[in-house]
């Protein structure tokens, strides 16, 4: 478990100064720019030139600010999500398999609900009317959108018929020993979970899962606070939201929890729609491309491959809402409850109800 840990705080270390970088140059091309190019070949240095800047800076804490409370709301924002990779496998190694616990699903969304609180503590504390006003915010759209996205979790865990995030996965792969039909459809007479590949996630496992994935994906962007959701930071409304009053590694630390979420549900989603850690090309006839790019289960071949797949698709993933957050405008606050109240959580009732039928049926 330790050893899992160090390894995850590692991964989101990294992921931060990649992301932030990749965000960056993604942005600039977007709008026709360069992007960073000073510091470092291509401005590859640029991250760490930032990352030096707030060390330096002094750590102010407000007058009338509630200070230990202040103090310690960064702390719980980064704790609960870095607490929930705990629980993520991120390959089938035994040092990534995480905690594998029978309720893995229930954990995460457990302990991921303390960021909330966190959040609330640091606008409310902060003795700032913005930083207050985007803490309610948060707090009402974590809530509300938590509602679709539980759902739209619990479809798949209905259809795999487990909680535990490792059961799910390896349902996806060549390796499994449940017979698999194409499209999850029995009448076609189709297996494939001979031929593996794409065929055998969970993303065509059921006709639905398609649009129940394009759920999954719009509730965590709100979930990470990512535009066209970061309704809580609206720098043209609020100055900086719930952080407006941080600053220096206080303000840092804050900007990795909300990577750390990028890259948490991201990894949630390819572990629930996108095959896990298991290779995307197939066997066809002689030519065993899901056999030579999986390796065989328990070597390290196939720690490595898997652990090169599950984060090729988690940052195609994190690409996806880095394309959003510079394309979509962000959405008013009307907009946004009718969104989840209106449109997403009568879907995904549906597709639980569905679900459920389709479980019982096959």
């Amino acid at each position: 478990m330790f050893v899992a840990l160090l390894i995850c705080l590692i991964l989101l270390t990294v992921n931060v100064i990649i992301g932030v970088y990749v965000e960056r140059k993604l942005s600039a091309f977007m709008q026709d720019r360069l992007g960073p190019m000073e510091v470092g070949k291509w401005g590859l240095l640029q991250v760490f030139a930032d990352l030096i800047k707030l060390i330096q800076k002094e750590d102010i804490v407000p007058a009338l600010a509630q200070k230990r409370l202040f103090l310690l709301a960064p702390w719980i924002i980064f704790l609960s999500i870095f607490g929930a990779f705990s629980v993520v496998p991120l390959s089938s190694g035994t040092w990534l398999q995480g905690s594998q616990t029978e309720m893995g699903i229930m954990l995460l969304m457990g302990i991921v609900s303390l960021d909330t609180l966190g959040i609330l503590l640091a606008g409310w504390t902060s003795n700032n009317k913005y930083a207050l006003l985007g803490a309610i915010r948060s707090a009402a759209q974590l809530v509300s959108f938590e509602i679709p996205l539980g759902l739209s979790i619990l479809c798949v865990v209905i259809i795999s018929g487990s909680l535990n995030l490792q059961d799910i996965a390896v349902q996806q792969g060549i390796f499994s020993t449940e017979v698999q039909y194409l499209f999850g459809i029995k009448s076609l007479g189709i297996e494939v979970q001979g031929i593996g590949g794409i065929l055998t996630w969970n993303i065509l496992r059921m006709p639905l899962f398609f649009f129940l994935f394009i759920i999954y994906f719009i509730a965590s962007l709100a979930e990470a606070n990512r535009a066209p959701f970061d309704i809580p930071e609206a720098e043209s409304e609020l100055v900086g939201g719930f952080h407006t009053e941080y600053a220096g590694m206080r303000w840092a630390l804050l900007f990795l929890s909300e990577y750390g979420m990028m890259l948490l549900v991201s990894l949630l989603g390819v572990i629930l729609f996108w095959g896990a850690w298991y290779s995307p090309l197939p066997n066809i006839a002689s030519l065993r491309l899901a056999d030579w790019t999986n390796g065989m289960t328990g070597t390290l071949a196939a720690t490595l491959w898997g652990f090169g797949w599950i984060m090729v698709k988690t940052y195609l993933l994190i690409a996806l809402q880095m394309w959003v957050r510079w394309t979509l405008p962000r959405v008013r606050v009307d907009q946004f409850m009718y969104l989840c109240w209106k449109v997403l959580i009568p879907f995904t009732l549906l597709f639980v109800a569905i679900s459920a039928l389709w479980s019982l049926l096959g």
